[in-house]
């Protein structure tokens, strides 16, 4: 089990550059919750600067995310790590959204899946592995 963020089920889903690198880890995972609400932004965004054709490619897309949060990805609630993620964030002048999966990484003692190059930096040196 890996922790997932937004930057690696955008790039996957959406097959954004190095989708192909991270294939490989999404079968299972776990992130918080608040990778849903990047997720559906990341489309939003896709769908406004016309990176995606139509309206029913992005709902595709949003289906095919939702099947795999169903199945592959335990979500965890955000506030559970919420004020760790501050102490991080604060510490390490890192977002609070970055600051969540790298919470979520140390409490579950778990690998960080994330193409930020940022959010890497930090959690490598906060002793997480990160993937890829």
């Amino acid at each position: 089990m890996i922790v997932v963020d937004a930057s690696a089920a955008v790039a996957f889903f959406l097959r954004e550059e190095g989708w192909r690198d991270i294939a490989l880890y999404m079968k299972r995972g776990v992130s918080v919750d608040h990778i849903i609400k990047e997720f559906y932004n990341a489309v939003w965004r896709s769908l406004y600067l016309k990176r995606l054709p139509n309206r029913e490619s992005a709902q595709e897309i949003l289906q095919l995310f939702k099947s795999y949060v169903e199945k592959n990805i335990v979500i965890e609630p955000e506030e559970k790590y919420i004020d760790k993620a501050f102490e991080i964030s604060v510490e390490n002048n890192i977002t609070i959204y970055d600051a969540l999966y790298i919470a979520l990484a140390i409490d579950k003692k778990l690998p960080l899946l994330t193409l930020d190059e940022k959010q890497r930096y930090i959690a490598l040196k906060l002793g997480i592995e990160v993937l890829p």
